[in-house]
């Protein structure tokens, strides 16, 4: 698919404000989950945007599972998942995160060549990591009792038309509210809590460990589980560019190898929701390094969940998509099954055995 020369110029600009990347990993000699040979010295480049959701990046880089493939990784910081579209559409980024925006499809709607490959963070039941927060003034006052009372207030959402806006959807249909019965606030998520602090808004559906930290300062409280009305929501995914995934299948499949051996560490330490299980410790202590966060903080908090085989929701894409239809934010129609690519995910999964014990 061909990009526009607009985005190529886009992502020009975007890589070269990238200068500083970090590597990760020193090109491996072997592969002891297989297939690293044929990547021995292979350079993969991966945006992040060091929150909680990038946990299983940290442990396939701490634990050499990358290296053990024979990659080299190098990590590119984004202060959000919007901002990695167009290096990943112009060749700039090889891997990237997303959420299943509008912007999203959008941006392949315009010819920005994208695959979804595998789950990088969604909520069952017990991994409600972006819970609903009210103001705790509003609840111990009684004027906040439902997600009814919520009318008229201000609620804070990361940005416009992302999956968090159809999470919100979802919450104020189940309190017999529109999506537009309330106010709206684009902010960033720690700007949530300060937010929160001050008045300046008076509910928020706001990621970890953010979540608690508004919680432990006494200025909100959990007011709403999202996975409770809207169960396993599909609310981040790891994306490969269109070259990467085509012209370097292979580098693409060590790549892919490595996160899902992280992702089964990370099901193993998370059973339920809670960073109690086996190998928890050493997850808590490098994720919270890599992110910058005291280590009980993310103890604490709530973990998203994160597929042990990669296997992504569709069906909680199609119910996102549909919402951005419905609000009129779509530029043009795509297809679903041309982005969804399971095939790197279900090859490790054959390479690995299957999961067990995952949610």
């Amino acid at each position: 698919m061909r990009t526009p020369r607009s985005i190529v110029a886009r992502c020009a600009a975007v890589g070269a404000a990238l200068a500083v990347t970090l590597t990760v990993a020193a090109c491996g000699s072997g592969a002891q989950a297989g297939g690293g040979t044929d990547c021995a010295g292979q350079t993969v480049r991966a945006g992040i945007t060091n929150s909680t959701s990038d946990a299983l990046l940290f442990i396939a880089r701490d634990r050499n599972y990358f290296s053990e493939e024979g990659l080299i990784v190098e990590f590119s910081p984004f202060d959000s998942a919007a901002k990695m579209i167009a290096p990943l559409g112009g060749g700039q980024l090889d891997v990237g995160a997303g959420a299943p925006s509008a912007g999203f499809y959008n941006a392949v709607a315009r010819g920005v060549d994208l695959r979804i490959v595998a789950d990088k963070g969604s909520m069952p039941t017990g991994f409600g990591y972006m819970p609903l927060l009210v103001r705790k003034e509003l609840v111990d006052s009684g004027r906040v009792k439902t997600v009814a009372d919520l009318r008229g207030m201000r609620v804070a959402e990361p940005a416009q038309a992302t999956a968090t806006s159809s999470t919100l959807a979802t919450i104020l249909r189940d309190g017999e509210l529109g999506y537009n019965d309330v106010q709206h606030t684009y902010v960033g998520f720690p700007e949530h809590v300060t937010g929160l602090e001050n008045g300046a808004i008076d509910a928020s559906l706001t990621t970890e460990p953010s979540a608690t930290i508004a919680e432990q300062r006494g200025a909100a409280v959990r007011f709403a589980d999202p996975a409770e009305h809207y169960d396993r929501q599909q609310l981040a995914v790891l994306l490969y560019s269109g070259s990467f995934s085509t012209d370097r299948a292979a580098t693409a499949q060590c790549f892919m190898n490595a996160y899902l051996r992280a992702a089964r560490d990370f099901t193993a330490a998370a059973p339920g929701g809670k960073l109690d299980g086996p190998g928890a410790d050493g997850i808590v202590t490098t994720v919270a390094n890599a992110i910058g966060i005291d280590p009980e903080l993310y103890r604490s908090s709530t973990p998203n969940y994160a597929d042990p085989d990669g296997h992504v929701n569709v069906a909680s894409l199609r119910t996102d998509y549909e919402f951005f239809r419905t609000e009129g934010v779509l530029e043009a129609e795509v297809d679903m099954d041309s982005i969804v690519d399971p095939s790197f995910a279900e090859q490790a999964v054959q390479r690995l055995g299957p999961a067990t014990g995952g949610s």
